[in-house]
């Protein structure tokens, strides 16, 4: 069973970046961005179960469990500062994994939550009753082509993961206290439907460390088209908490 893809290992990296995905997606979305960044960030790239190479792995829709089941998983890859980028769902994943990581006495060098609503703020889930209805969203998020979802064969893989990671977010309670100490970047598209900069600022009441909210220009996968910004912005955010960054 392997949590992490690494397309490009870099022995020698000072830091490394742990990148989650969004719902439906798995580690392959950040492929890019293990060649696109220097050779001191090494990224490792997380793979839930249910998908991609780990289909046979059993899905899972508690984040808290994932997040404990990570954090195991990446004990033997804390031999160097490391820092961690979630998106939409991977955000959620990504704030209970430092929490998890916090609490057994690891720092952080940085957690960047894109495109999520902070995990305190309630906000009610909706209910997919048929497949059409969820491929709409999936569609609607911009995250997956229409076209791409209209093969059979793609629906039946895809539509049983995205079901999953839905009722994921449907299930999660925000446990109180425990406020990070790490810093936090809120980042996240101007058109984004799913969250504000209002709401992106609200991560902020998480943590006593730094924290900044990041807009760029699009919709909720902005992250995509705006890839050289921001992994630029990542690098020198980064940068302020481990100047060995290049």
């Amino acid at each position: 069973m392997t949590w992490f893809h690494c397309y490009e290992p870099r022995p020698r990296a000072g830091l490394r970046l742990f990148c989650f995905p969004h719902a439906a997606g798995s580690a392959a979305f950040f492929r890019a961005w293990h060649h696109d960044l220097p050779p001191a960030v090494e990224v490792r790239a997380v793979q839930y179960p249910g998908r991609a190479d780990r289909r046979a792995d059993a899905l899972i829709d508690d984040a808290h469990h994932i997040a404990k089941l990570v954090a195991d998983a990446m004990a033997p890859l804390l031999d160097r500062p490391v820092a961690l980028f979630g998106h939409s769902m991977g955000a959620l994943l990504a704030y209970e994994v430092a929490r998890e990581l916090e609490r057994r006495g690891r720092g952080l060098v940085h957690l960047f939550a894109s495109g999520r609503h902070a995990p305190h703020e309630y906000r009610p889930g909706q209910d997919f009753l048929t497949d059409d209805d969820l491929v709409e969203e999936l569609v609607r998020l911009g995250g997956v082509d229409a076209a791409h979802l209209a093969d059979p064969v793609i629906r039946e893989l895809t539509l049983p993961v995205a079901r999953n990671d839905y009722r994921l977010d449907q299930n999660y309670t925000h446990i109180p206290g425990g406020t990070l100490s790490c810093p936090v970047t809120a980042m996240l598209g101007a058109g984004d439907p799913e969250v504000s900069s209002g709401q992106a600022a609200r991560w902020g009441e998480l943590t006593s460390g730094r924290f900044a909210v990041r807009e760029l220009d699009g919709d909720h996968f902005y992250l995509v088209p705006r890839r050289d910004e921001v992994l630029a912005h990542v690098l020198r955010t980064v940068s302020m908490s481990w100047p060995s960054t290049p």
